[in-house]
């Protein structure tokens, strides 16, 4: 069996909020702008759209609006996890009643201590076993303090139904030992802006990114001059995209994207509670930080 390639510049996308409300609208008109990018597709309920902070049915919604809108070349990808095995594999067939690519699925968390590299692996493969939908694992430590290792990584790998990961974690080097033990047709993605350009260059498939909400076009123009073996364009790009990426995913988080948003004729809004509205600091650094990237003059 032959796995679906997952390669390119996918963005983690943000729920729109009116009030203390999902607002659906404003999630389409995003999502059809989109569209017009160079975007090879779009992470719905990930991190940066405050899954954990969403009802089963108001991401159910999400999901069927975005299947109404979503332009067909793009591909759609959406985070199904929750605490327990049983859980996470409920909502991921409920997920699949619509036509995505995968479903992207972090880690659990809560029980740190008990989440052993054993525990991990049962979990992914009794979820590849059930999932009507190809998986992609989802690594990000800083959020979960949990950590998939090289060999549960590698073991996870063979199953036919697990089709990549998304890496957030941030350590390169974790690529790099990785890569030579995966399937060839394994996509390693990255989670962080800030290493498209070395990890690309080291055989990465491409990114999920926050950064690509805020700036598709010039995150897709990383990837394919990387892709390319550009590497001084490439390079060049990367390093003037990487402190607005700091910014954004390391020092303010979704309340900076959802400001840069709107700054940038997108729906930002705020973030749902107990998350706060970007200080006025923050609204300084990330709007001169917008204007040296030239996405705003």
């Amino acid at each position: 069996m032959t796995r679906a390639r997952l390669e390119g510049t996918f963005a983690a996308l943000t729920t729109p909020f009116a009030g203390d409300e999902v607002s659906y609208s404003a999630f389409k008109e995003n999502l059809i702008k989109y569209n017009e990018s160079q975007l090879d597709g779009y992470v719905i309920l990930g991190s940066t759209g405050e899954a954990v902070s969403l009802s089963d049915d108001e991401s159910l919604k999400l999901v069927e609006e975005a299947v109404k809108v979503s332009a067909p070349q793009k591909k759609l990808i959406v985070g199904t996890a929750r605490e327990s095995t049983r859980q996470t594999l409920e909502f991921t067939t409920k997920i699949s009643q619509f036509p995505l690519f995968a479903v992207l699925i972090r880690t659990p968390s809560y029980y740190k201590r008990q989440l052993t590299p054993q525990a991990l692996k049962e979990h992914y493969l009794r979820l590849a076993e059930g999932s009507p939908l190809p998986v992609i694992l989802y690594n990000i430590p800083q959020n979960t303090g949990v950590s998939l290792d090289l060999e549960t990584l590698v073991e996870l790998a063979q199953h036919p139904n697990i089709i990549g990961i998304k890496d957030s974690s941030g350590n390169l080097n974790f690529l790099v030992r990785a890569l030579p033990h995966l399937p060839a047709d394994f996509s390693f993605l990255l989670g962080a802006g800030s290493l498209i350009f070395p990890g690309v260059s080291q055989g990465a498939a491409g990114g999920i990114l926050a950064l690509a909400a805020v700036i598709p076009d010039q995150c897709a123009r990383l990837f394919q001059l990387t892709k390319e073996r550009n590497h001084q364009e490439a390079r060049q790009l990367q390093l003037q995209l990487a402190p607005l990426n700091s910014l954004l995913t390391q020092e303010y988080g979704i309340p900076a994207i959802k400001f840069a948003l709107d700054k940038l004729g997108f729906y930002g809004g705020l973030p749902r509670s107990p998350l706060l509205p970007l200080s006025s600091e923050g609204e300084s650094k990330v709007l001169a930080s917008l204007k040296k990237v030239g996405a705003l003059t």
